[in-house]
């Protein structure tokens, strides 16, 4: 089995947030898929089960360290970028990938024949529970007032559920730090076990939302680029006006700042007759490659 080390999201190498993706992995049962991920220790690991296209789609299943999740975002750009460059291997339009939440299209641009933004389309979005702000303040250790009251602490969901959070400045985006008992008591009682904060205020000027993503739970204290949170985000901005309209476009979001790994990722949302679309984008760049032994 070949194996790929990845940079999701990332402008340049050894940005962006990091994937394993692992070739030809039918053969292996879900407890060796796991120790695999283990041993990686990335956030994610992806498993392209076969080369051969099945029902429309390459069978991927996607493993974090701790446990399989049915989707996530940088996994699935990740992987389709290495069934287009390493399985087809030549331009296409489009790949498909069938996860446990269902199929997800990936669309591929191009600059000089080499694969560059690729943007997925990601489940409408669904929106559950809302959260007290003085109870989120407390988990995050900011104040109740820098949370930004003119939009709601929610569940949103397209795949796997993320609890947005907007706060009103930089810096009490970069202050937040995570109280895990106090977080740990919240998702006993919510169906999103992860948190995504953001703001209007960023770190470079062609920027448009500065983010940051915790999910203790799934064992990733805070994690660099997060496509499935950010998909989340991108039916949130569509659903609260953020921006004053019902669309979103090529909103670019940076992330990974507070933990050195600066991400760049691309949201566009709209709606159409009463129903959200979502696409998260981003750039993918080869690390290494090796054959497991």
């Amino acid at each position: 089995m070949r194996f790929y080390l990845l940079d999701v999201f990332a402008e340049e190498k050894y940005a962006g947030n990091q994937l394993a993706v692992v070739r030809d992995a039918a053969a292996l049962t879900s407890t060796q898929m796991q120790k695999i991920a283990h041993e990686m220790n990335f956030s994610e690991t992806s498993f392209i089960l076969s080369d051969e296209e099945r029902n429309g789609g390459y069978d991927v299943r996607i493993f974090t360290p701790k446990e399989e999740v049915p989707f996530a975002g940088h996994p699935t750009l990740g992987t389709a970028y290495i069934i287009q460059r390493e399985i087809v291997a030549k331009p296409v339009e489009s790949v498909v990938l069938n996860l446990e939440v269902g199929q997800i299209p990936v669309t591929f641009n191009y600059r000089a024949n080499q694969a560059d933004v690729l943007w997925m389309k990601q489940k409408e979005p669904t929106f559950g529970n809302t959260v007290d702000p003085g109870r989120m303040a407390n988990i995050l250790t900011i104040s109740r007032e820098e949370i930004d009251f003119r939009f709601p602490i929610q569940e949103v969901s397209t795949g796997l559920p993320c609890m947005i959070v907007p706060l009103r400045s930089l810096a009490a985006t970069k202050r937040c730090k995570i109280v895990d008992e106090r977080y740990f008591d919240l998702i006993k009682d919510t169906v999103a076990k992860t948190i995504l904060v953001f703001c209007l205020q960023t770190e470079k000027r062609a920027n448009n939302l500065h983010a940051r993503f915790f999910a203790n739970y799934y064992g990733i204290p805070e994690d660099p680029a997060t496509g499935s949170a950010n998909g989340c985000l991108a039916g949130y901005l569509v659903r609260y006006r953020c921006f004053g309209r019902h669309e979103v476009k090529d909103i670019l979001v940076e992330q990974g700042y507070e933990i050195d790994r600066p991400s760049l990722l691309h949201l566009t949302a709209q709606e159409k007759e009463g129903k959200i679309e979502v696409s998260v984008g981003g750039k993918v760049l080869t690390v290494a490659a090796g054959v497991f032994v």
